[in-house]
C-alpha cells in the first residue's frame, strides 16, 4: 500500500476557532467539509490534544475562517505550530467575534462559517465535530488556499497532530 496516494486528495486550509468561558483559540486544519446542503451541515476533525478541541467540546460551537491563497506563512505558523495553551494566537491578528461568540479572522480570509455542534464522533486521536450552520459570510471573491498550495508553493510541512500526517517510518514501510 502506498500511503503517498492520500496526499492526492484535495483539501483547503482553514483556521477553526472556538470560544468557551471567555477563552478563545484557533488552529490550522485541512479537514473541514460540508456534509449536507439541507440543512447546511459541516464537520471539522480536531486532534484531542489540541486546545481548540477542549474549547469546542465544552462550548459546542466552532467557526471556520477560509484562508486566502496569499495567506503568509507567519499567520499559518502561529495557528498551526504553536499551542493556544502557551500563547494568545489572536494577539497580533485582526479578528472579530461572530454571532456565536467565536473569533473569526478578518485578514487573509475569503469566508466565515459558524456552526453549532450537534454530534461528536470519536476517531481515536481526533474528534469529528458535526454542526449545523448558524451563520455564513462571503468576505471576498478571491481564491482560497488549498493544501496543495500550502505544500507545493509555500513549502509548508504537516504537523504531527494533523489529520493528514504520515510519519517517515510508515512511508518507508510501503
Amino acid at each position: 500500500m502506498d500511503l503517498r496516494a492520500l496526499w492526492k486528495l484535495s483539501y483547503g486550509v482553514y483556521v477553526v476557532s472556538s470560544e468557551w468561558n471567555g477563552k478563545i483559540n484557533g488552529q490550522i486544519v485541512n479537514t473541514a467539509f460540508q456534509i449536507t446542503a439541507e440543512p447546511p451541515t459541516f464537520a471539522v476533525s480536531i486532534n484531542k490534544e489540541n486546545y481548540t478541541h477542549e474549547l469546542i467540546k465544552n462550548s459546542k460551537k466552532f467557526g471556520i475562517s477560509v484562508l486566502r491563497i496569499d495567506t503568509p506563512m507567519k499567520l499559518i505558523g502561529t495557528f498551526g505550530f504553536r499551542s493556544g495553551r502557551e500563547i494568545d494566537k489572536f494577539k497580533d491578528v485582526k479578528y472579530r467575534i461572530g454571532k456565536t461568540g467565536v473569533p473569526l479572522l478578518e485578514e487573509y480570509c475569503v469566508a466565515h462559517l459558524e456552526c453549532q455542534v450537534f454530534k461528536e464522533v470519536d476517531m481515536n486521536t481526533h474528534t469529528l465535530f458535526i454542526g449545523n450552520l448558524v451563520n455564513a459570510e462571503l468576505l471576498e471573491d478571491a481564491e482560497p488556499l488549498t493544501y496543495a498550495d500550502y505544500h507545493l508553493v509555500k513549502k509548508g510541512k504537516t504537523p504531527k497532530r494533523a489529520t493528514t500526517y504520515i510519519s517517515e517510518d510508515k512511508l518507508k514501510k510501503v
